[in-house]
């Protein structure tokens, strides 16, 4: 609003009026640099855009922009962007410059420094030259630029880029203004090739000052929700990874490998995926889908979650127990039924006080005794055996399938043993519960329970779903809800099939895959070495079920690295 006032008033003024068609074309180019500004969302290219569109609309050889940092007690200045014709290879573009000068620094807000005056007082400064200021003034031009590249400051325009508040939020200084654009200055022809800023010049650059505080205030609040937004996710990773220990590390894994599958698709013009292109945005928004994709486990009963064997911990403790009581019921039956057999045959004391071996009295005894330790060491097989058969098995293989069908008849038997409780009653020593857990083939999970697991891609859909995304993320929800899909119809929740599911959808299925078989932090399997993965990655293809164009992309272009620790350190993957 006060930026339209402001140019308003300048277009009505009685200088403006008589003006020529050469200001004219200048107003009409400050529009435009205008409406550029508002399509600019990198703070370095906006200022760039800035100081450049303020030196075209004014030729002026050189020029900077300072912002204010108030992020300290005490606020500073920050040296953020240089050009100049005269000294720089290319001012327009960011390039380097050729003096080591030109880099970002703080300076304190002075009135002894032009930019500092302007900063503190909120007023502009127009001087013919710099070299010649009038008496009194507290601000004076730091000459050791000058001196140190061999340059002559003459005419200078410092103005404070306001926002809307009246607040100073940088300060826009620009430098000789020349009598035609493509004239190279010298200290031996500056006096001949500069002129003094005009005030109408002075008000148009006002004008563009003001737009460019807003479109500043604009980047800057972006930022800010960029980093709040970032931040958000981090600590959505946090939460998932407080539920679940066991896969630490996964979700940043799989975004960096998907990111870095993204980037690899771009680099390659030919095949199938030669026509994809995924520009900045699209990655940003497949990498907060990979460290969201799992969010959904907050809403999975944390026993299962953290469920480590086939038996939960608090079960195996119970059997324990249960075992240890029905191994003390034997010994204490035993102990009755020999001390009823004493009592029942008073003589064996008197005429075998040694136990004879040839005593029939004596073997009845050792026979309960063999009983006892027979029964005992049953016991102590049906404990080992649960103990082996609690563990995961995520390979088959023929030694393990001949064990597990051997296991499966002792359970069996097992599941037939009896026993009397405390009160009498005649109960399992293993419930049905815990037969069906130990009798899994494969895994630690029953279909009960991996169907909880599974509920997890849902919820994470309905959670993605109720946050008020941007147009350019809205597409995180569909991503991430779909990463246990298969092309072939077989994966869930929602059965899709080929195009249904998103590319960056079947680009993630391939990390979360590569990562989920890698991974050495599962307590309840060994990690697989990565040819093996690999391999497998290539059959799941080959059985239509992976986009096997990602799986060779994947392996050709060494995608997999991206889940080395070491791989993130030296390369940008997000």
């Amino acid at each position: 609003m006060e930026t339209s006032k402001s140019l308003k008033s300048l277009l009505e003024s009685e200088d403006f009026i008589a003006s020529s068609d050469e200001r004219v074309g200048l107003i009409e180019k400050l529009l435009s640099i205008g409406t550029a500004l508002s399509d600019i969302h990198d703070l370095g290219e906006l200022l760039h855009r800035i100081l450049s569109g303020s030196r075209e609309i004014t030729l002026s050889d050189a020029g900077s922009v300072y912002l204010l940092d108030k992020t300290e007690a005490i606020p500073k200045l920050i040296f953020k962007v240089a050009q100049n014709d005269s000294l720089f290879e290319d001012a327009t573009n960011d390039s380097q410059p050729k003096a080591s000068f030109f880099k970002e620094f703080a300076i304190n807000i002075t009135p002894e420094s032009l930019a500092g005056y302007v900063a503190l007082t909120g007023e502009s400064l127009n001087l013919h030259d710099a070299y010649d200021l009038p008496s009194g003034m507290p601000y004076k031009l730091d000459q050791n630029f000058d001196r140190d590249f061999l340059y002559r400051t003459r005419s200078v325009l410092v103005l404070p880029m306001q926002n809307p508040q009246g607040e100073v939020i940088g300060v826009l200084q620009l430098i000789n203004r020349k009598v035609c654009s493509d004239a190279i200055l010298t200290p031996d022809n500056t006096f001949e090739m500069t002129q003094p800023y005009s005030d109408w010049e002075e008000r148009i650059v006002c004008s563009l000052a003001s737009q460019a505080a807003i479109s500043i205030e604009r980047n800057s609040l972006e930022e800010s929700i960029e980093n709040l937004f970032e931040g958000f996710v981090r600590a959505s990773v946090q939460v998932i990874e407080a539920r679940d220990p066991t896969t630490s590390g996964h979700s940043e894994r799989v975004a960096a490998l998907t990111v870095q599958l993204a980037k690899a698709i771009n680099e390659i013009d030919i095949g199938p995926l030669g026509k994809r292109q995924f520009s900045t945005r699209q990655i940003q928004e497949i990498r907060y889908a990979a460290l969201l994709h799992d969010f959904g486990k907050v809403g999975v009963p944390e026993a299962i979650l953290n469920k480590q064997k086939k038996l939960y911990p608090e079960q195996l403790k119970v059997i324990r127990q249960r075992f240890a009581f029905v191994q003390r019921t034997l010994e204490m039956e035993c102990a009755q039924n020999k001390y009823k057999y004493l009592i029942e045959h008073p003589s064996h004391l008197a005429r075998h006080p040694n136990h004879d071996s040839s005593c029939p009295y004596c073997q009845q005894l050792e026979q309960l005794d063999r009983q006892l330790e027979t029964a005992i060491t049953k016991l102590h097989r049906y404990y080992s055996l649960i103990e082996q058969i609690n563990e995961p098995e995520v390979l088959e293989h023929k030694i393990f399938e001949t064990f597990f069908e051997e296991a499966l008849q002792e359970l069996d038997e097992l599941a037939k043993y009896t026993y009397r409780n405390i009160n009498g009653q005649l109960k399992p020593l293993l419930e049905p519960n815990e037969i069906e857990q130990l009798m899994l083939p494969r895994g630690n999970l029953t279909t009960a329970e991996r169907l909880a697991i599974e509920a997890h891609v849902t919820h994470s859909y309905a959670f993605l779903k109720r946050i008020p995304w941007t147009t350019d993320l809205q597409n995180i929800p569909l991503i991430a809800y779909g990463h246990h899909e298969k092309l072939d119809g077989t994966g869930y929740p929602q059965g899709l099939r080929g195009d249904a599911i998103p590319i960056q959808t079947q680009m993630m299925t391939v990390a979360d895959i590569y990562d989920a078989l890698t991974a050495a932090d599962r307590p309840y399997k060994q990690p697989l070495p990565t040819e093996i993965v690999l391999q497998i990655l290539r059959e799941e293809a080959d059985k239509g079920k992976v986009n096997a164009d990602l799986v060779d992309l994947f392996e050709q272009k060494l995608v997999f690295r991206a889940a080395d620790k070491n791989f993130w350190m030296f390369n940008d993957v997000g």
